[in-house]
């Protein structure tokens, strides 16, 4: 895999978790499969979160899945949608999934804001949203299919890390399996907003209306932190 990391904070972290065994079985399992397989995100792109948003400058956390396993053709143009962050797509897609689609809608219900004519969350990244996918690679429509090969234990390592040496950070747990994290989280020196993920299946459960881009900013302001502009443009 590529492993370019520019942040130097994060770049510390990751050294440390690429000498660990389970790391170099998941590299050298990932990595193969990349010779012979469709794999999402592509390569150099697998850590885009890390390097979207650097380690001093998180605020918020969005817990993902997996993700996503599709991808669409353009002008001949095969454009993963995967592309690092999580629950976000490359601008230039022209699908936007059905769980990001509420995610929209419960923004335009919670602050107004009109619903985005593309997917791209870059902007929420770079102002400190760490966009984090459990599992950070997949193959080509099979959902999944990359979990437990090791994954997850660099990405509750991230959280952990955040959760100990960070203070005053808002996570976001959209559904039962982001819910599963709060064991790894600190509540006495964070933030913890939970909801249903915005899947169709379970949107109408508790994540339209969860106002939680409001309550976030919310918790930034009384913390003298910088609110997120959560509108896409």
């Amino acid at each position: 895999m590529v492993n370019k990391i520019a942040d130097p904070e994060w770049k510390v972290f990751f050294n440390k978790e690429f000498e660990k065994d389970y790391f170099n079985k998941l590299n050298t399992s990932i990595s193969s499969q990349f010779k012979t397989e469709k794999i999402f995100p592509y390569q150099n792109l697998i850590f885009n979160a890390f390097n979207t948003t650097p380690l001093n400058k998180v605020k918020v956390i969005i817990i993902g899945q997996d993700p996503y396993h599709s991808y669409e053709k353009i002008n001949e143009t095969e454009i993963p949608h995967a592309h690092g962050l999580s629950f976000s797509i490359p601008k230039m897609a022209k699908k936007t999934p059905p769980s990001l689609r509420n995610i929209f809608k419960e923004l335009n219900q919670d602050l107004g804001y009109n619903i985005p004519k593309h997917g791209d969350l870059t902007s929420w990244a770079k102002q400190g949203v760490l966009l984090l996918n459990a599992t950070l690679t997949v193959r080509a429509h099979e959902a999944g299919s990359h979990q437990k090969y090791g994954w997850e234990t660099f990405t509750n390592n991230v959280i952990e890390k955040i959760s100990s040496e960070k203070s005053g950070i808002v996570f976001l747990l959209w559904g039962k399996f982001a819910e599963q994290k709060e064991v790894l989280i600190d509540s006495k020196k964070h933030f913890i907003l939970k909801s249903a993920h915005p899947s169709p299946f379970s949107a109408h459960r508790g994540f339209f209306g969860c106002k939680h881009f409001s309550k976030t900013n919310t918790i930034l302001r009384e913390n003298k932190k910088d609110i997120i502009d959560w509108e896409i443009k």
